[in-house]
């Protein structure tokens, strides 16, 4: 048996990362310019790394081009809506992409652990959710789907690292914390959706997610190799020269107000 490969060097990593997210902002420009609607899904357990993932995939991005949908909890009024009908107002138009940061499959996931919907409910996610996802194909959208997957010990470091640091303890919540207890019953919601939904149309693109910087490398090559992009010519920008003054003058500098020079302190005591 192949012994698992160790963590990924940082040197190495931050070469690739930079190759791939040039590689990106390449991708980025073919679908704003050819029309493209790219949808990207980021599921997987709580701490498996889809935040950090999400963020490099975006970190050089068109915001106007590339979006995060980050569902909150449905309101009233959504909860009585179609389920995925909100998840349909998040869709790109032409020429955008939209990364879900977790998406409809809540529903598989900490919806059916937690009891948040009815045995109906969640039986009828499975039964629609390919038809869903087949119509997003058919209607012209580039789907892919990932799931992070991360060991029960790598976790709970994970959830203990958060904890002890106040910087990121934010991103650890009640939710996060039960499912340290619940780790069978999600493993086993998350065996069953796979049953459903890895369908040949949209299948199910697993990315093993202890090494974080190798998750990330390897989801975003994937990502990139699944599609046949090109480069689009740009065209060639120069800065004219400047103009000759008209004669403006600044106003005073006392006639606005500035914020106090924090630098400066730390100027004094280096």
């Amino acid at each position: 048996m192949a012994a698992e490969p160790g963590r990924l060097p940082k040197k190495p990593y931050e070469k690739e990362l930079l190759r791939l997210q040039a590689e990106l902002v390449k991708l980025q420009e073919w679908v704003r310019t050819e029309g493209v609607r790219l949808v990207v899904v980021f599921e997987g357990r709580d701490a498996a790394g889809k935040g950090g993932s999400i963020k490099r995939v975006t970190e050089y991005l068109n915001p106007r081009v590339a979006r995060i949908a980050a569902l909150p909890v449905p309101t009233e009024r959504q909860r009585g809506q179609w389920y995925f009908q909100r998840y349909v107002e998040q869709l790109p138009a032409a020429g955008e992409i939209v990364l879900f940061d977790r998406s409809w499959y809540n529903r598989a996931g900490v919806e059916k652990v937690m009891g948040f919907c009815t045995p109906e409910e969640y039986w009828q996610f499975l039964h629609q959710c390919p038809n869903y996802e087949r119509m997003l194909i058919e209607a012209g959208i580039v789907l892919r789907k990932y799931w992070f997957s991360v060991s029960l010990e790598e976790q709970e470091r994970r959830f203990r690292s958060r904890l002890e640091d106040p910087l990121r303890r934010w991103k650890l919540s009640p939710m996060d914390v039960e499912s340290i207890t619940r780790w069978e019953e999600y493993s086993r919601a998350k065996d069953e959706m796979f049953v459903y939904t890895d369908v040949p149309e949209s299948p199910w693109n697993v990315v093993e997610s202890d090494d974080k910087r190798r998750a990330r490398i390897n989801m975003i090559a994937h990502l990139l190799s699944t599609i046949e992009y090109r480069e689009v010519e740009r065209p060639v920008l120069e800065l004219p020269p400047r103009p000759p003054s008209k004669g403006y003058q600044r106003p005073p500098r006392d006639l606005q107000k500035y914020v106090p020079d924090h630098a400066a302190r730390l100027e004094m005591r280096a």
